[in-house]
């Protein structure tokens, strides 16, 4: 009996030891992005008309392995990730939607993994990039992480992933920008550390065009999703002031101010719901499309009418700039969580 307990003993020091030598690991290879990062430059950009109107995809496409069929562990669910052919087919149903819609001017995408245990380690961004080769892809990290533990059953391991945009025109810099703010330690070394990437445009009157491509928190009690919003409406502040014209577009992980749904065929999401505060940037232009979805809770696998559902992706717009249409695209959960948004823009 004393021998079993001393094995048993032995055991429980080494499993402790092995965590601890692993949380050391993690924590000095952590990923650490300065504020800011420039991640594309050009000596030769384009210059942009200030008069034309343009167009705008936003997508969170959910690393192409929250299909309709998963649920998610994080959320509530049992499953981590769905079949390695299944998350196949989500890429070419994202690659074949995005090549449909290849007149976009700006194609902004959120959770796009270049090697992730998640999503069977694929290039997602080099697939994406490489369908569109003469346009400019960047890319903006904000999941790096040497492995996720969780759930200890089946570990969701190694991550990279973060934001993609896909531009017809050559920017003149592309910059990350981090987001205030994270979890304390150890759980800030598995999650992720958000940024919103600033594409900044050349335009004919001598001013720039700023397409803004963001995904706020998600897994928080709104702490940092209240700090990251303070960081943005300062930058964006700066940034008007100087003349510029700027879009803001992605998954917001909140609704916009004052939303109020009008879906026919599904049902809206009220649980934790927040939305932006209606003073946030009061002459500012919120354009979002209340009619159709973009995201669904993935405690369950997609059923139309009893799925929860809202509005959580969507754009903001400086003053100097209208929004001609929004609409969100019903392609029914096929490939990711989130539903992609069609938008024109003026700029005036």
């Amino acid at each position: 009996m004393k021998k079993i307990l001393k094995l048993f003993l032995y055991l429980i020091i080494i499993i402790i030891v092995a965590f601890g030598i692993f949380l050391i690991y993690v924590s000095v290879n952590d990923y650490k992005p300065q504020e800011k990062i420039t991640v594309f430059t050009s000596d030769n950009p384009d210059i942009l008309s200030d008069t034309t109107t343009y167009s705008i995809i936003i997508w969170n496409i959910g690393y192409c392995g929250l299909n309709k069929e998963m649920d998610f562990f994080y959320d509530g669910g049992k499953q981590v990730r769905p079949s390695e052919n299944k998350v196949e087919e989500n890429i070419q149903g994202v690659k074949s939607y995005i090549q449909k819609n290849s007149n976009t001017d700006f194609i902004l995408i959120q959770e796009v993994d270049k090697k992730s245990k998640r999503s069977y380690y694929f290039n997602e961004f080099d697939t994406l990039a490489n369908t569109f080769p003469e346009r400019t892809s960047v890319f903006g990290t904000n999941y790096d992480v040497f492995f996720v533990p969780a759930p200890p059953t089946d570990p969701m391991g190694k991550v990279n992933g973060g934001l993609m945009t896909i531009s017809k025109y050559t920017p003149l810099t592309s910059v990350r920008h981090s987001f205030p703010g994270n979890y304390s330690w150890p759980t800030s070394l598995f999650m992720l550390d958000r940024c919103f990437l600033v594409n900044r445009y050349k335009l004919a009157n001598e001013k720039e065009l700023l397409i803004i491509n963001t995904h706020n928190s998600a897994y928080d009690d709104g702490t940092l999703k209240a700090q990251q919003m303070i960081y943005l409406k300062s930058f964006l502040k700066k940034e008007y002031k100087k003349g510029n014209y700027i879009v803001v577009a992605g998954d917001w992980n909140q609704c916009p101010p004052n939303f109020k749904s009008h879906f026919k065929e599904n049902i809206p999401d009220t649980i934790v719901r927040t939305d932006i505060a209606t003073d946030y940037l009061p002459k500012w232009t919120w354009l979002y499309d209340n009619t159709l979805p973009t995201n669904r809770r993935v405690t369950a696998p997609y059923k139309k009418g009893k799925t929860l559902t809202t509005v959580i992706d969507f754009l903001l717009l400086s003053p100097n700039i209208k929004g001609v249409s929004v609409k969100n695209i019903d392609v029914g959960f096929e490939f990711s969580d989130h539903q992609p948004v069609k938008a024109k823009i003026k700029l005036q």
